[in-house]
């Protein structure tokens, strides 16, 4: 072993006293650094739990808008629907009250036909009985 003098001491005594003041020191900045950690840890973790509310709050609203929208839809096409059904009642009446119009209109031609017809036949068995009776007279 070196022989040490005793101001070598006193000085390796002073710095090892400045270090342990020093470490004393940083200890608080330390302890701060972890509680800033740990405030930095919750923070993040209350960002990203607001966050995930925002997210989900923005699903709720495009659920809620995707259901209004449907709701709307189904409204319409019921509407369609609806309408659809009471255009096609009407064509099938205005067919129906058509053809009962030409029936009627046929019908009344076939009459007059029928008519005209039977008059010619009946004018002439008239003239011709008129002529027999004429002959036999």
């Amino acid at each position: 072993m070196l022989p040490v003098d005793g101001r070598q001491l006193e000085n390796v005594k002073g710095e090892l006293l400045k270090l342990k003041k020093k470490e004393a020191a940083d200890c608080p900045t330390m302890a701060q650094r972890g509680q800033d950690r740990r405030a930095e840890e919750t923070e993040e973790q209350r960002n990203s739990r607001l966050s995930d509310m925002a997210q989900r709050k923005d699903a709720s609203v495009n659920e809620k808008l995707l259901i209004q929208s449907n709701e709307e839809l189904q409204k319409k096409m019921t509407e369609l629907i609806q309408k659809h059904m009471t255009d096609k009642i009407q064509a099938v009446k205005m067919c129906q009250e058509q053809l009962l119009e030409l029936y009627e209109s046929s019908l009344q031609k076939e009459k007059e036909k029928i008519q005209s017809k039977a008059d010619a036949e009946l004018k002439d068995v008239c003239f011709k009985y008129e002529n027999k009776i004429s002959e036999m007279e």
